[in-house]
C-alpha cells in the first residue's frame, strides 16, 4: 500500500502541457483561499471582540469567551465532512465546479452572518443561528483548500511544484491582513473618545457586520476568476481513461489509509501553531493585566497592528518555503521547521509573557515565520501523497481532520490552560511543543514526495 502517487520521478515521462495559464493559477489558487481566509478570519476576531457579548453575554467574561471559541471550534468539526463532500465532488466531476461550490457556499454563509439579530433581540436562538452559519463555514472550507492546492500542484512546470503549491497557502496572511485591518479601519472610525479602548456602542451595534457583508464582494471577485478556469491535464487524463472511482473516499481509506494517517498528523503542529498565534494571542494581548485571569493590557487597535506586522513574516516565508521545499525536498524542510517549532514552544512565558513590546512584536514575528516555513510547503506535500483519482478526497480528508485535533481544541484548549495557569502562557507554549513532536513523528514515518509524477 502506498502513500504517494506514483514512486516513479516526474522525468520518467513528459507530463502534458499546463491547460491553464501561469497567471490563472497563481490566481485562482490565490483569490479563492484569501476570500476563504479573510472570511475565516473575520469570524475568529469577532468571536474576540464581539460575539462574546452579543450572543453569549455572561456575567463572567471568560465563560463568553469559551463559549464564543466553542463556536468557532465547531466549524472544524464540519470541516472533514465538507472534505468528505466536497472531495468526492472534486475526484468524481472536477476541481474547477467544486470549487465554485465551496466559494459560493462559504460566501453565502458568512454574508448572513452579518445579518444576524442579536441575543437581545431574540435570545438564545441568536448563538443557534450563529452556529449554523459557522458549521456552514467549516462545510465550504473543508472543499476549498484541497481545490485550490489541486489547481496550483496540477498545473505546476515541472521542479516548481512546492513554489506553485505556496501560492494558495499565501491566502492565509493576505486574508488575514484584509479582514484585521477592516476591523481596525472601522473601530477608529467609530470608536468612543471617552474609552477608546474598547468598542463603542455603535461598532457593536452595527459596525462590526460591514466586514461580514463585505465578503459578498471578494466572492464575485472570486468567483469571476475561478469560472475562468479549465481542469487540469491529470484529472482529464484520469477522466479519458475511465480511473475516475466511484466511491473516492471508499478507495483513500481502503488503499491510501496510511497517507491519511501521516498527513492528518503532519498538519498538527501548522494547525496548532496557526489558530495560537491568532486567536490565542489577540485574547492574550488585549486582555486587561487585572482581570480574573490577566493578560498584556494592550487596546484591540494596537495589538491588532502588532499581529498584521507578526503576519508579514507569514506571508514572506509562505513564498520562502517553496523554493526551499523544491531543493532540498519537503520532508527534510518540514521536518527542520518543526524541530524548531518546538523550541518556540518553550519562549511563550520569557518572550510572549514579556511586558516589553519590543519583545512582544519579536515573539509574533518568530511565530509567524515558522507558520510560513511550515505552512507552505503543506500546498505540495499533502496533494502529492495520493494518487490523482483520490487526490481531492485523500488530501481534504488529511487537511481537515488535522483541524479537529489542532485548530478545535487549541483556542479552548489554550484558554483552559491559561486560566489553570493563573494568566501565564507558559502551559500553552508546553501545548505547542507537545503538538509538535507529534507531527515531527509522522514525517520522520513519511517518504519523501518530491519526485513523485502527479499524472499518475
Amino acid at each position: 500500500m502506498s502513500t504517494s502517487a506514483s514512486a516513479q520521478p516526474a522525468a520518467s515521462g513528459a507530463p502534458a502541457a499546463p491547460r491553464n495559464s501561469r497567471s490563472r493559477v497563481v490566481l485562482a489558487s490565490l483569490i479563492g483561499t484569501t476570500i476563504e481566509f479573510y472570511d475565516f478570519y473575520v469570524y475568529a476576531t469577532a468571536a474576540v471582540l464581539v460575539f462574546p457579548h452579543l450572543f453569549f453575554p455572561s456575567e463572567n467574561e471568560t465563560t463568553a469567551l469559551l463559549a464564543s471559541f466553542a463556536t468557532f471550534g465547531a466549524a472544524m468539526l464540519a470541516r472533514p465532512l465538507g472534505a468528505v463532500f466536497f472531495g468526492h465532488l472534486g475526484d468524481r466531476i472536477g476541481r474547477k465546479t467544486t470549487l465554485v461550490a465551496s466559494l459560493l457556499t462559504m460566501g453565502i454563509a458568512t454574508f448572513l452572518i452579518g445579518l444576524l439579530p442579536t441575543h437581545a433581540s431574540i435570545g438564545a436562538w441568536a448563538a443557534m443561528l450563529l452556529l449554523l452559519m459557522r458549521l456552514a463555514q467549516g462545510f465550504a472550507i473543508g472543499g476549498e483548500w484541497s481545490g485550490a492546492a489541486l489547481i496550483a500542484t496540477e498545473n505546476a512546470p515541472e521542479g516548481k511544484r512546492a513554489w506553485y503549491g505556496t501560492f494558495p497557502q499565501l491566502g492565509a496572511p493576505l486574508g488575514f491582513i484584509i479582514a484585521n485591518l477592516l476591523f481596525y479601519g472601522i473601530n477608529m472610525v467609530l470608536a468612543d473618545p471617552a474609552n477608546p479602548g474598547q468598542p463603542s456602542e455603535a461598532f457593536l451595534s452595527w459596525g462590526w457586520r460591514i466586514p461580514f457583508l463585505f465578503s459578498a464582494v471578494m466572492v464575485i471577485v472570486g468567483l469571476w476568476v475561478r469560472l475562468k478556469l479549465v481542469e487540469s491535464s491529470a484529472f482529464e487524463r484520469t477522466r479519458t481513461q475511465g480511473l475516475v472511482k466511484r466511491m473516492p473516499l471508499a478507495e483513500a481509506f481502503k488503499f491510501h489509509w496510511k497517507g491519511l494517517i501521516l498527513g492528518t498528523f503532519a498538519m498538527l503542529a501548522t494547525y496548532v501553531l496557526f489558530y495560537l498565534m491568532t486567536s490565542y494571542t489577540l485574547t492574550f494581548g488585549t486582555r486587561p493585566t487585572d482581570a480574573d485571569v490577566p493578560g498584556l493590557g494592550y487596546t484591540y487597535n494596537s495589538f491588532i497592528l502588532m499581529l498584521v506586522f507578526g503576519v508579514v513574516f507569514f506571508g514572506i516565508f509562505t513564498l520562502v518555503s517553496g523554493p526551499l521545499a523544491d531543493r532540498f525536498g519537503r520532508r527534510r524542510t518540514l521536518m527542520v521547521v518543526t524541530s524548531a517549532i518546538i523550541l518556540f514552544g518553550f519562549t511563550f512565558v520569557p518572550l510572549l509573557g514579556s511586558d516589553n513590546t519590543a519583545v512582544v512584536m519579536f515573539f509574533l514575528a518568530l511565530g509567524f515565520t515558522l507558520m510560513g516555513l511550515t505552512f507552505g510547503p503543506m500546498g505540495a506535500f499533502l496533494p502529492e501523497m495520493f494518487p490523482t483519482n483520490v487526490r481531492y478526497t485523500g488530501s481534504a480528508i488529511s487537511y481537515n481532520v488535522s483541524s479537529i485535533l489542532g485548530a478545535a481544541l487549541a483556542p479552548i484548549v489554550a484558554v483552559w490552560l491559561w486560566t489553570l495557569a493563573e494568566g501565564s502562557p507558559g502551559l500553552v507554549g508546553i501545548y505547542l511543543s507537545g503538538a509538535a513532536v507529534l507531527t515531527l513523528i509522522s514525517l520522520i514515518l513519511t517518504k519523501e514526495t518530491k519526485s513523485i509524477n502527479m499524472e499518475d
